[in-house]
């Protein structure tokens, strides 16, 4: 079974060289497919040395001309895999790929197609660990789903099955698209534990919970079977403009509190 390791790059000089290191050094027999999202000149140097310095076609790179996302890093890269399984791997140091195995077996074991790696969220701080769960929650709510970890980057999916899905976001919503979509199709998503290790945003950590709206968005727009070329944004300031935030995210505090009694 081959593995293709697509990973969106934007600005992580600091990085990517060991990461990549760690991704090649994984014994699973993959592809790996690179996209600078229109980095600085630092960190192009660096990924251009780290790839030259690999064997020739073990990885490709795919550039954008300006900045346009994580989702649309990924959805270019999805164009040109050719691996059975597909995993998001994002450029930084906070997840392990080591845990490629553990994933890999848990979808040869159970038959799957999309296992999600379920992180440890206890590390990071209140706002971001409360965003996560809320979103988790919803998604399962919506989808009647049983989700732990909808945000994890660690997504494996099956890569006819990820490449039909026909994905539009390009931003950090597309975590929520993809969830979205999957559970829409009635696919059963796997879960195994993986490592995580979160950085802070002095740290280079992008993703804030600014990024939590634009997702909630999604997940509301594929539920209600909105056509595809709705922008989220309306969604957003319909939810703003009505209050219907509130009532969402008083529904989660009420359930929350109940667990806790």
């Amino acid at each position: 079974m081959k593995l293709t390791v697509i990973i969106p790059v934007y600005n992580e000089a600091s990085t990517f060289r060991t990461l990549l290191e760690r991704v090649l050094a994984v014994p699973i027999d993959k592809e790996v497919l690179v996209v600078d999202d229109a980095s600085d000149e630092e960190t192009v140097q660096q990924l251009k040395a780290a790839i030259a310095s690999t064997a020739e076609g073990q990885v490709q790179l795919f550039t954008h001309p300006h900045n346009q996302g994580k989702g649309a890093g990924i959805r270019t890269a999805l164009r040109h895999a050719t691996g059975d399984v597909v995993i998001i791997q994002d450029a930084d140091l906070e997840y392990f790929p080591e845990d490629y195995a553990r994933l890999l077996e848990t979808y040869r074991r159970h038959g799957a197609r999309a296992v999600y790696g379920v992180r440890d969220l206890s590390d990071r701080s209140f706002l971001m660990r409360f965003g996560n769960n809320f979103l988790t929650w919803l998604t399962n709510l919506l989808f009647g789903a049983n989700l732990h970890d909808m945000e994890t980057c660690y997504k494996m999916i099956d890569r006819d099955l990820m490449q039909s899905l026909n994905l539009q976001s390009h931003r950090f919503e597309i975590e929520a698209e993809m969830s979205a979509k999957l559970l829409r199709r009635g696919v059963k998503i796997y879960e195994a534990p993986i490592g995580y290790q979160p950085r802070a945003e002095d740290e280079g950590k992008k993703l804030s919970p600014l990024d939590g709206l634009p997702a909630l968005a999604t997940l509301l727009k594929y539920r209600l079977n909105l056509p595809e070329e709705t922008e989220i944004e309306k969604i957003e300031q319909a939810l703003l403009g009505t209050g219907a935030l509130g009532v969402i995210l008083l529904a989660f505090l009420l359930k929350r509190a109940a667990q806790d009694r």
